[in-house]
């Protein structure tokens, strides 16, 4: 068996220890498993490798990386080609433990095996390697098995090593307990280095699902937000992966790597989490009268009230009047005129009750004046045909929403800034909350919550402005709006990058680029998508 002398222990040491060193600073799992395989290989000089890794249910070993030089095989990994091996099974038919494969067993009991010759060994089952044998023209003879276990012994993977070869001479030779014990070293530190990513890649995925449990319960309490909070993070990306491209004009610096889309792809998809506070019927608030029901029916209930007392006070006359005809026709003619009156106005009350981009004074004026009639409830006493807040709401210029149901509403993104800046963001996602809580700033620093300016806004969050204002503007399934045509929709955004509203710069590569058209056709209705004359969209030019 050969012995090494001082100055290959101190080269095995060295390769160690450069391992050691990218270990830690590789994020790449398969070309971290690729090197690890490499190493060991190159420590032993052994023809070849297998790196196995246990598959999602713990029932096989998947061949992860499989290198050979006699036969130059290289698959798996970063850089070979496709494995096609089937695993090797953990257990057999029967549940129990499979032991007669060495890897299999290696596995079980987390230790190393050692054989010199495996066409003298009758403890594992060769057969399997014997065909490869005969297939390949090969000949197998010494192996090295060594588990990889983490910290809490559950299995990493396996790594196996192949005809070790002697230096000098070429010829096959058993691996040494030297040798044994530097590949178990190796295995320590990738099992660690394996671990670690692991738990970084968990952590991760812990995250984005604790991120759509929240968009999740957003959903579930308003179906219209939860398909903002999908399509939002979306149009974001689109729109920033064009900025990125751009090589002229003032976004030509623009630049991201993976990790800057990551951070900007969980602050989209955290953009509206505040709204979780926000109630229920102030958000899908779908008219004036709406609070947890629509109280228009309220309200037909009192015209109903109010025709039928109408209808008992003209048949009390007629009764008075007894025979006389010319009577009976002339409350006849009052009654029909009354009632047609207050059919009227309730038809008038329920159009007001939808809201609309603006309410004329005149219209405001005659709800007023509707309101000053009376009505005898339940309990026999006279009131107010409408309540104040009835009141107050059917005359509502903009929208549905009254002044401090708007706050409420507005509310939301200083919450959502309040809840992201509330956790413990690692440094590759520490500007998520900013990201995230200014797509309701403006350019001209008239935005809320913190009336920032473009200068003092990063460009990630001016591109979610943007595409949290036209997705607002498309979205046809908000139960207060329809959704915009998408020229009519552009045109709006054109007039907000004129006013301050939004970065004209970003606007620009927002149509430049088409992401509208892109956006559009993936996500909007196509009756919705009618024909574009970029030349006429107010702050570009084609």
């Amino acid at each position: 068996m050969q012995e090494l002398n001082q100055t290959q222990i101190a080269q095995r040491l060295d390769q160690l220890t450069e391992l050691s060193v990218e270990l830690g600073s590789s994020h790449d799992t398969d070309t971290l498993l690729e090197r690890i395989l490499v190493v060991a290989k190159s420590m032993t000089n052994a023809d070849g490798g297998t790196l196995y890794r246990p598959s999602e249910d713990k029932r096989f070993l998947d061949f992860t990386i499989l290198l050979n030089d006699t036969l130059n095989t290289r698959q798996g990994g970063a850089t070979g080609d496709p494995i096609t091996a089937p695993g090797v099974p953990l257990f057999d038919e029967s549940g129990d433990k499979n032991l007669a494969s060495v890897a299999a067993y290696a596995a079980h009991f987390g230790l190393s095996v050692n054989i010199e010759d495996v066409y003298k060994a009758d403890v594992f089952n060769f057969s399997g390697m014997v065909k490869f044998d005969q297939l390949r023209n090969y000949h197998s003879q010494s192996f090295l098995t060594v588990p990889m276990s983490d910290h809490e012994g559950e299995l990493v993977g396996v790594l196996q090593l192949i005809n070790a070869k002697d230096a000098d001479t070429g010829e096959i030779r058993a691996f040494s307990q030297t040798d044994q014990r530097f590949i178990e070293a190796l295995a320590a530190q990738a099992a660690v280095a394996l671990t670690h990513q692991r738990l970084i890649a968990q952590l991760e995925e812990l995250l984005e699902s604790l991120v759509n449990l929240i968009n999740i319960g957003i959903d579930e309490k308003s179906p219209y937000t939860g398909r903002h909070c999908q399509f939002v993070p979306e149009l974001t990306m689109m729109l920033a992966e064009a900025v990125h491209n751009t090589e002229t004009g003032p976004m030509a610096d623009f630049r991201m790597n993976d990790a800057d889309r990551k951070e900007l792809w969980l602050a989209g998809l955290l953009h509206d989490c505040g709204k979780i506070t926000t109630p229920v019927h102030v958000v899908d608030k779908a008219t004036k009268l709406e609070t947890i029901f629509d109280r228009i029916a309220v309200v037909d209930t009192r015209f109903e009230v109010l025709l039928r007392d109408a209808e008992i006070a003209a048949l009390k006359r007629k009764l008075e009047a007894g025979a006389d005809q010319a009577a009976i026709a002339a409350i006849d003619a009052e009654l029909a005129e009354q009632q047609a009156a207050l059919r009227a106005e309730r038809d008038f009350i329920r159009v007001a009750n939808v809201g609309g981009e603006g309410m004329k004074p005149e219209d405001q004026d005659r709800v007023r004046e509707i309101g000053k009639r009376s009505w005898v409830g339940p309990d026999g006493a006279e009131q107010a045909f409408f309540s104040d807040n009835e009141l107050m709401n059917l005359t509502i210029k903009f929208g549905t929403l009254t002044d401090s149901e708007r706050k409420e509403i507005n509310n939301h993104i200083s919450m959502t800034i309040k809840m992201l800046e509330a956790l413990p963001w690692p440094k590759h996602l520490k500007n998520v909350p900013e990201y995230a809580g200014g797509h309701h700033e403006r350019m001209d620093g008239k935005g809320y919550p913190r009336g920032l300016t473009k200068d003092q806004m990063s460009v990630q969050a001016r591109l979610m402005a943007i595409a949290d204002i036209f997705e607002a503007l498309t979205a046809k399934d908000r139960p207060y709006k329809k959704g915009k045509m998408l020229s009519e929709s552009l045109r709006i955004l054109g007039n907000f990058s004129l006013n301050g509203h939004i970065d004209p710069d970003l606007f620009d590569i927002f149509i430049r680029n088409k992401i509208y058209m892109e956006f559009a056709h993936k996500n909007m209705d196509e009756k919705q998508i009618d024909a574009i004359d970029e030349s006429k969209i107010p702050g570009y030019t084609p």
